[in-house]
This record gives structure tokens, C-alpha cells and sequence, in this order.
């Protein structure tokens, strides 16, 4: 008899589980060797892989899927070589499952320590990308948790693809069986059932578009980490260097237009803004940037800037579209900031300390940074590895999110009889 849809859910929970349990008794160097495995099992599956992802794109461009939603979609040679050298990183990066945080002795003698462990089944629901797979499981597998995944219908034969040789190249070396498992169809039902299936999964991460998210922290029954929207926001002070602040500015918003990390929002001082309007506008423009923006920047460059209503400064384009605003004190900003952003990633570009120290105490997200481009903020760039996101809550992880994100810790007390 065919299973329905929660009934093969809730097996993949039952195999993951058992899958967790063996994956824990696995030594650094057993997960180091399975994982050198998985990545030259996905470059022996090249092909098989950019077969699958040609399908997936030839749907997507019927459907009429954005430029910048191919992009993310679309594998080459270069990027299915990138995701194995992801994969070789990740094994050369500490094992912190095991590591002890801390330890004391009580006055009875009593011993504790405090010791990193796995979380255990992580459910991870993503969309578009379908490098998030080999990311998720393999974040999770070098920090000995089981994944169930769940990918976007736009890249499900990429996706099944990439799982297929994780997997199988894993077993090779000492894989448990189900320790990666992706969920075989698209049904928005089975998300649902991952949200609701507890008694298997001790944590769920969805990535990617607002209802998304919405509908998973709605149903969820255990614990979520929300991957939110990236509406990050660039400052220029009255203080910046101008060149410098272009250089950050153009990198921000056109370096790769279709992440969470590129510049969403630009707000510039009024001292300095005819100037930089006229310099680095003109640099966005000749980019291919649309501005959106209020009447001294339409001012500065006339019918090429489309008025900003209010729902740009909440917009997360994705694209190569920027707002702007002109604004009359850093005070104005951090609270444009404060009251717009998504408490992902904002920057500050100036010369003066103080007000850098202030804009960095006073902006609550994730990542702040002082004459940085937004665009590095990323588990990669921060000496992370790959990693599986950008947490924009507060607990248990916030901003990149890596190894250490993914695991607990267990208080091991050991004594000589202590009654109490």
C-alpha cells in the first residue's frame, strides 16, 4: 500500500533519528575521511549533477523566473567544484563536538563539565540554492547531527542530485545509512509534517522568502532559527571618504545583487550628498542599478531615479535595485535603520571614530560593520568555513551561522557517592 505524504515524512524522522544516535560515536577523523569521500564522489557525479540542474533551469526559465533567481539556481563546472572544495574545508576545520567549555569541582568534590555535543536531527527547509544542500548536510554531518531536507521545487532534480552523492560517496567510508536524507517531493504538505514531527526533530531552519519562514514558525513544534530577510542598509556619514565610500558602496549592491548580504538601502548625510550623489550615482547607474530615491537625490540626477515610497525602505529587491535616502543626522539613520532594517547586516562608512563607535553600539543586528562592505558578512569571510545561514534572531545563534551553531552542550557531573 502507498504511504501518504506524513507517513514517509515521519519514516525519514525515524531513520534520521536512529542515524543521529551512530553519527554521535563517530570520531573527528571518521567524519574528516567520509567527508573528503562525499566531495570526490560530487565530482565524480559532475555531469549527473549539471544534467539534473539543466532540467531544473529549462523549468524555472518556462516559469519566468527572474535573472537574478536563475543565477542562484544555475551549477557550472566552476561551482560543483566550489561545493567540493566547500566540503574538503569544512573537514579541515576543528571538530567541536567534544570540546569541554568548562569544568570545576564543587566543595562535596563533585566534578562537572560542560561538555559540546550535537543538537541531533535537524530539519532544514530552503529555497532556489542548491548549494544550501551540501552546505546543510554537511555542516551538520561534521557536527555529528542527522538532516532531513527540504528544497524549493525550482531546483529539486539539482538538488536530489547533490544529496544522491553525498550520500552514497559517504557510505563508502563509513556513512551511517540515512544520515542525510532529502524529502523526494515538493508537496507544500510535507513541510507542514517536518514542522509538526518533534518527537524526530530537535530543531528546524528554514531559508528563504518571508512567507516561508511565516508559515514554518507558525506550525513549528520544536525550536526554529529563522534565516530572515537581509535588508541591509549602508551609512554615509558627513565624515566618509567619498572614494572609499563609493568602492563600499557599488561592491555592496552590485558585487552579487541576489544574496541576503548586498545593500538594500542606502542613507547618506546631507553635508556630503550632492557630491556623492553626483559621483557614486552615476557609478550605479552606468552599473545597471535602478535608484529609487527622495527629491534631493532625484535632484542630483533627474528622471533616472524613480520616486521611493514607503514599502522600498522594507524591501528586500534581490536585485539590482537600490533605495535612497538623504538624511540629516546619524541620528536619523540609526533610527531608519532601527525601524526598516531586518536586523541582518548594516555599515557605517566614515572617518570619525566616535560616531563609528556609536553606530556600532546603537544598531541592533546581527553584523555591524565600519568601512566594510555588508557584502562580507558570511561565515566564510568571517574564517567560519561554509556555513549554513544567516541567523537574524538572538538565541541560540545570531549572524553567520557554522559548526559551533550547530551543536549543544550536556553537563557531565561525576562523583564518589554525594548524596544530598
Amino acid at each position: 500500500m502507498t504511504m501518504t505524504i506524513e507517513e514517509q515524512v515521519h519514516q525519514l524522522g525515524r531513520q534520521a533519528l536512529e542515524a543521529s544516535r551512530k553519527l554521535a560515536l563517530l570520531t573527528a577523523d571518521d567524519k574528516n575521511r567520509i567527508l573528503s569521500f562525499m566531495a570526490d564522489e560530487l565530482v565524480a557525479k559532475e555531469s549527473t549533477i549539471l544534467e539534473a540542474n539543466a532540467r531544473d533551469l529549462a523549468a524555472a526559465e518556462e516559469r519566468g523566473l527572474s535573472s537574478a533567481m536563475l543565477d542562484r539556481l544555475r551549477l557550472d563546472s566552476k561551482r560543483v567544484r566550489a561545493i567540493a572544495d566547500g566540503i574538503r574545508q569544512v573537514a579541515s576545520l576543528p571538530n567541536p563536538v567534544g570540546e569541554i567549555l568548562e569544568e570545576w569541582e564543587r566543595p562535596n568534590g563533585m566534578r562537572i563539565q560542560k561538555k559540546r555535543v550535537p543538537i541531533g536531527v535537524i530539519g532544514i527547509i530552503y529555497e532556489s540554492r542548491p548549494n544550501v544542500t551540501s552546505d546543510a548536510a554537511v555542516l551538520c554531518f561534521k557536527t555529528s547531527n542527522a538532516t532531513i531536507l527540504r528544497g524549493g521545487s525550482e531546483a529539486f532534480y539539482s538538488n536530489t542530485a547533490i544529496a544522491a552523492a553525498l550520500q552514497e560517496g559517504g557510505m563508502r567510508a563509513g556513512l551511517p545509512e540515512h544520515s542525510i536524507q532529502l524529502i523526494p517531493f515538493t508537496d507544500r504538505e510535507s513541510v507542514r509534517h517536518m514542522a509538526q514531527m518533534d518527537q524526530y526533530l530537535d530543531l528546524i531552519i528554514p531559508r528563504g522568502g518571508k512567507n516561508l519562514i511565516e508559515t514554518v514558525v507558525s506550525l513549528a513544534r520544536m525550536p526554529v532559527i529563522k534565516h530572515y530577510d537581509g535588508v541591509c542598509h549602508t551609512y554615509i556619514d558627513k565624515s566618509a571618504e567619498l572614494e572609499m565610500a563609493k568602492a563600499i558602496t557599488v561592491n555592496a549592491k552590485t558585487h552579487k545583487p541576489s544574496v541576503c548580504n548586498a545593500l538594500e538601502t542606502l542613507l547618506v548625510h546631507s553635508d556630503i550628498a550632492a557630491e556623492f550623489y553626483a559621483d557614486t550615482g552615476e557609478a550605479l547607474l552606468a552599473a545597471g542599478v535602478e535608484l529609487r530615491g527622495d527629491t534631493r537625490l532625484q535632484a542630483a540626477l533627474g528622471d533616472r531615479v524613480l520616486p521611493a515610497t514607503d514599502d522600498d525602505w522594507t524591501a528586500e529587491y534581490l536585485d539590482l535595485i537600490l533605495a535612497v535616502k538623504t538624511v540629516d543626522s546619524m541620528d536619523e539613520a540609526i533610527g531608519h535603520i532601527n525601524a526598516y532594517g531586518s536586523h541582518h547586516s548594516d555599515c557605517i562608512v566614515t572617518a570619525d571614530a566616535a560616531a563609528a563607535e556609536k553606530f556600532l553600539a546603537e544598531i541592533d543586528s546581527a553584523t555591524v560593520f565600519w568601512n566594510v562592505s555588508t557584502r562580507f558578512s558570511d561565515g566564510e569571510e568571517f574564517g567560519f568555513g561554509a556555513e549554513i545561514g544567516i541567523s537574524t534572531d538572538k538565541l541560540h545563534a545570531r549572524g553567520p551561522m557554522a559548526l559551533k551553531e550547530l551543536t549543544s552542550y550536556k553537563y557531565l557531573v561525576r562523583g564518589t557517592g554525594q548524596i544530598r
